[in-house]
């Protein structure tokens, strides 16, 4: 079973964590216009998912997809700085459920297959996120 799948929490906030301080994750992602597939990649698999595309019908996508890029970044060590509500605020409402998050976490880690990104890279940026999980369900 993948590593997301037991304890990744999905983005879409900032982490109260510092980013980390070289940036070979960041590469590793394919910088930032890897993150930007990535990105993309993750909310079209989400907004094709019965499961959780509801999740998507009455938002601002341009502003997510911004935040998430964003956030990716900074995590991974690149030269972004989050700007976007935290991870409580952003989720306030949503009654997300784990089954919800593992779903959202699922497409992340097809869109980096899709991107080639390597097995230890992803499970690196999956750590750095799995934090937030706490802050996203149930809020």
């Amino acid at each position: 079973m993948r590593l997301a799948m037991l304890c990744l929490p999905l983005l879409l906030a900032a982490c109260a964590q510092q980013a980390p301080r070289d940036d070979g994750l960041y590469r590793a992602l394919g910088e930032e216009p890897g993150i930007v597939r990535i990105v993309e990649g993750m909310l079209l698999g989400s907004a094709r998912d019965p499961r959780i595309a509801r999740h998507f019908l009455d938002i601002d996508i341009e502003r997510l997809r911004e935040k998430l890029i964003e956030q990716l970044c900074f995590e991974s060590g690149g030269p972004c700085v989050y700007t976007g509500d935290s991870m409580e605020e952003s989720h306030k409402g949503l009654r997300l459920t784990p089954s919800d998050f593992n779903a959202l976490v699922e497409h992340l880690q097809d869109a980096m297959d899709a991107e080639g990104v390597s097995t230890p890279a992803q499970n690196r940026l999956l750590a750095r996120l799995a934090p937030m999980r706490g802050q996203v369900i149930d809020r």
